[in-house]
């Protein structure tokens, strides 16, 4: 079984909303920071948004305003509220965990990803 499964992609039209959810196993979620990534078509990944431990959050320039990360730790689950949305957040989104294992270090998690298509 997968440690990062995604979900919530689709096709929405230029300014609207969807909601991406990535159900985590425990292990890839306790003691974790979360991130979302995205990949557009002939792009580099990029960080989209990320959400510590204590709930503070970061996000990209390009997203600020517009997208929300949050995290449900009862039910192991990371979300990311995506609104305005616009053409060029078309992208594979993929949920990304980095688990504290150590005081050495720890284990990435990546999920397969979940495709958003917005069209003009």
């Amino acid at each position: 079984q997968a440690d990062l499964v995604e979900s919530g992609g689709g096709l929405v039209q230029d300014g609207g909303s969807l909601r991406l959810s990535c159900a985590a196993s425990r292990r890839a979620f306790t003691r974790s920071t979360m991130k979302w990534y995205r990949q557009a078509p002939g792009k580099q990944r990029e960080l989209v948004a990320s959400i510590a431990l204590d709930g503070s959050a970061n996000y990209a320039d390009s997203v600020k305003g517009r997208f929300t990360i949050s995290r449900d730790n009862a039910k192991n689950t990371v979300y990311l509220q995506m609104n305005s949305l616009k053409p060029e957040d078309t992208a594979v989104y993929y949920c990304y965990a980095y688990a504290v294992t150590s005081v050495e270090g720890g284990i990435e998690h990546w999920g397969k990803g979940t495709l958003v298509t917005v069209s003009s």
